[in-house]
């Protein structure tokens, strides 16, 4: 990429995407194509089509995806698993028929399996069946995976993907029935303290781990695959270290400043024991 290509950032809103929009930004890079769901349902097909036919970009970064935690994920699969498959087909299909030179979708590590070897090397992509509780979004981004690596092998497009660990922050999504574990731990927390809650209750025991990467740091990771990396291979993209939810929670806790009782309720789902990403 250089200043003057063409570049489709699809989901410049979102976190993600707002991340990777302002890192071009900093580069100098001004010709970017920003359309909002408003002016662009990327559920629809003919739509998208239209779009890319008609304004013909040089490179896309999917960035657009529906999202949430684990309560979302286990009370909406089908919604998951249909909108983010019509999201992503129609963007990647409508940019391989355009001629874009290099596409990069971005799955998650939620694809690995739910008994994957620690940490998670590329290679164990596949090897068993993903957590049950957001099978319906892990699936979706497998079929995402596939079709770039497909279209790459197929065509000899360069059509790649990464798989980023759990992130957070700036632009992050609060919303209480559809946030991930950082943002809706803040939210309850902030609430708590303002209201004097005696205590918050949290799903799990607290002892699953996981691992965080600041939303600044993904967005660093895409430029430099934009310009840098050109291989069929999908990569993982993360720090290499991981947290307990509990240690997570009391560490939000102090932050915040919130002086009652957390209770980690042993009845409801701790999803996969341990996410950590091997990025060696």
């Amino acid at each position: 990429m250089n200043k003057n290509s063409k570049i489709y950032i699809a989901g410049h809103t979102g976190m993600v995407g707002s991340a990777v929009l302002k890192r071009l930004k900093g580069e100098g890079l001004s010709n970017l194509l920003l359309v909002t769901r408003e002016e662009l349902n990327l559920l629809n097909q003919k739509t998208v089509e239209d779009f890319f036919q008609k304004h013909r970009p040089e490179y896309v970064i999917v960035c657009a995806a529906r999202v949430g935690g684990i309560k979302a994920n286990m009370t909406h699969p089908a919604e998951f698993l249909y909108e983010n498959l019509s999201i992503q087909n129609n963007i990647i299909w409508s940019a391989h028929e355009q001629g874009v030179k290099k596409l990069l979708f971005l799955g998650s590590s939620c694809i690995y399996p739910r008994e994957c070897p620690q940490p998670m090397k590329e290679e164990y992509f596949m090897d068993g069946k993903p957590e049950h509780t957001n099978e319906g979004y892990a699936f979706a981004k497998i079929a995402g995976m596939k079709l770039c690596e497909y279209i790459y092998t197929e065509f000899d497009k360069k059509f790649i993907s990464c798989m980023p660990t759990n992130i957070y922050g700036e632009n992050d999504n609060f919303d209480p029935e559809s946030s991930h574990v950082i943002p809706a731990l803040i939210r309850r927390m902030h609430a708590a303290k303002i209201n004097s809650a005696k205590e918050v209750v949290i799903w799990g025991s607290g002892n699953s781990r996981r691992e965080f990467l600041h939303v600044d740091d993904l967005a660093d990771a895409i430029y430099f695959l934009m310009q840098n990396y050109d291989r069929k291979q999908f990569l993982n993209i993360g720090t290499g270290e991981d947290i307990s939810i509990k240690e997570l929670a009391f560490m939000i806790k102090d932050i915040v400043g919130y002086e009652g009782e957390l209770i980690f309720d042993t009845t409801k789902p701790d999803g996969m024991p341990k996410k950590l990403l091997n990025v060696s």
